[in-house]
């Protein structure tokens, strides 16, 4: 195996210990960070979230790679930063206001970060104002929101009108999710898509922002 295709095992295994040591010996050896990031760590998340896809594996085993990926990325995020190196885009995330699960949402911010995309992750129990505020602060062309309870999911809908009152429906493409939600839910709400499961979402995300 060449480095990089050593570099993506290690992270697809989840050893963090030799994903960061293999990033560091690949830019020692003049290996463009960029390089690095899409031949290497990428490539690897990309399997990783194909084999969670059809369950292979399982959220401990994404949970490690995405520990590998982290571990990775300290050494090489300077460097891209250094370079104006491109992110693949930009998403928000929240869970809604009223609702503290967030298990879903962090698992779809993972699989985005290791999508190459930059998550700003609001949280939980997330109000309207302050998402419509968070999208217009970072000008994320995709907001994502999370619900499990059935007593939340109307927060979607008022997020997605209030995007809609401030001009931005447009602009912003709306995803939700979680698992009391459907296709249905959110046609009815206005949203844009619906994300069934994590891997499922960052293709809707790259359709979405225009990706990919």
């Amino acid at each position: 195996m060449t480095l990089l295709e050593r570099l993506a095992d290690a992270l697809i295994r989840g050893d963090h210990v030799m994903a960061a040591d293999l990033t560091r010996e690949a830019l020692a050896a003049s290996v463009e960070p960029k390089t690095v990031l899409g031949q290497g760590l990428l490539a690897g998340m990309k399997v990783v979230g194909e084999r969670f896809r059809v369950r292979e594996i399982f959220l401990p085993d994404v949970l490690m790679a995405a520990r590998a990926m982290a571990a990775s990325m300290e050494p090489l995020e300077p460097l891209l930063a250094a370079e104006g190196a491109p992110y693949a885009g930009k998403v928000v995330l929240a869970t809604v206001k009223g609702d503290l699960h967030d298990i879903g949402k962090n698992l779809v911010g993972i699989m985005l970060r290791g999508a190459g995309f930059q998550v700003v992750d609001l949280g939980m129990d997330v109000a309207p104002d302050a998402m419509v505020a968070a999208v217009r602060e970072h000008q994320a062309p995709v907001l994502g929101m999370s619900a499990l309870l059935t007593t939340t999911m109307p927060v979607m809908g008022q997020v997605v009108a209030r995007l809609r009152d401030e001009g931005l429906h447009g602009e912003v493409r709306t995803m939700v999710g979680g698992a009391p939600l459907s296709e249905e839910f959110a046609r009815t709400i206005g949203a844009d898509a619906y994300g069934a499961d994590a891997y499922g979402a960052v293709e809707i995300v790259k359709r979405l922002a225009g990706v990919g």
